[in-house]
């Protein structure tokens, strides 16, 4: 079986790699000039330079070849400004399927990467309840809107074998965001945000792959999934858990009050497009951390694909953090 997958030089796409290798799979790699290929050095791999902007190139470059499925899990997570998101998440993925289409390729299943993040705070009542598909949308961040753009565009082609995940926040090895937080609590610091109770979910990256070859297999076409761990956990688990397996340093632990994460949030906004730097405080990330509830129904994920979430937090984190120190991160 012959697969693409996009993203594959990103911190999900190259676990999907590793696992489509272990099958067996003829795997292909869309890349850009200047990605990195550093966990990709596997010689059965093979590379394919495509521009997700140039829906024409794309044509060219896959037009003598056949993928039985394509796993799309390139985009943007940080940018310096919104236009720059549905650039890549919306108009990539447009342009990517349009390609596939018009080259008709005999394709089984086509999996979309998408997020929690399209939903946004849908579900903010106390006591909080499971954000559920029923849902509608109200995304309030512009990674949020440009994949929900993304998936309201899959929908709509009805020739298209598509699979919608929508993953909550996803932390394993080689994952940059949640290392941060590891590299602060090393540092003996923890910073957390807000004072009304937040419920958060969690998702290790290779349960996200487990999902991902489940809706590879499954008959069932045309759906959305979304992926958690199936627990909920407080706002200070996951930092206590990061704690526990630095070896407990002593720890300044500092809660600050939402309006300054705005007016922080805020300045490093003006800052990155001022320097042309894309800062890890912006606006998106204040909407993220403003939101209170994460939790997820992944009911429909565990009935129609077989879902069965392996890998608990803390478990999970003992896997990340033991990967950082093993290769240099902390």
């Amino acid at each position: 079986m012959n697969i693409l997958i996009t993203g594959a030089t990103g911190f999900i796409g190259g676990f999907i790699v590793d696992e489509a290798l272990n099958r067996g799979m003829q795997v292909c790699v869309a890349v850009r000039p200047t990605s990195s290929r550093k966990y990709l050095t596997d010689p059965r791999i093979q590379f394919l330079e495509l521009n997700l902007g140039n829906k024409e190139q794309m044509k060219e470059r896959m037009g003598n070849l056949k993928f039985d499925y394509v796993v799309h899990a390139a985009g943007a997570t940080k940018c310096l400004h919104a236009e720059d998101f549905f650039r890549s998440n919306t108009d990539g993925t447009k342009n990517l399927v349009q390609a596939l289409i018009e080259l008709q390729m005999p394709l089984k299943r086509f999996v979309f990467v998408s997020s929690l993040s399209v939903y946004g705070p849908v579900a903010e009542k106390q006591p909080y309840r499971e954000i559920c598909l029923n849902d509608k949308p109200q995304p309030n961040t512009a990674y949020g809107r440009s994949k929900l753009a993304a998936e309201q565009y899959i929908e709509s082609l009805s020739s298209l074998p598509y699979v919608i995940l929508q993953p909550t926040g996803v932390y394993g090895p080689r994952e940059r965001d949640y290392f941060m937080m590891a590299k602060s609590i090393k540092s003996h610091t923890d910073f957390s945000v807000g004072y009304k109770p937040q419920d958060l979910t969690f998702v290790y990256v290779l349960d996200v792959v487990q999902a991902i070859f489940l809706a590879l297999d499954c008959q069932k076409t045309g759906g959305k999934y979304m992926l958690s761990d199936g627990e909920v956990y407080s706002s200070r688990t996951f930092s206590d858990l990061i704690h526990r397996e630095l070896g407990k340093p002593w720890l300044l632990r500092i809660k600050a009050p939402i309006w300054l994460l705005r007016i922080i949030t805020f300045c490093g906004e003006y800052i990155g497009r001022m320097t042309g730097k894309i800062s890890a405080l912006n606006n998106d990330k204040y909407n993220i951390m403003k939101q209170r509830n994460w939790r997820c129904d992944i009911n429909p994920a565990i009935n129609d694909l077989g879902y069965k979430p392996k890998y608990q937090l803390d478990e999970g984190v003992r896997l990340t953090i033991k990967w950082y120190k093993e290769n240099g991160w902390l």
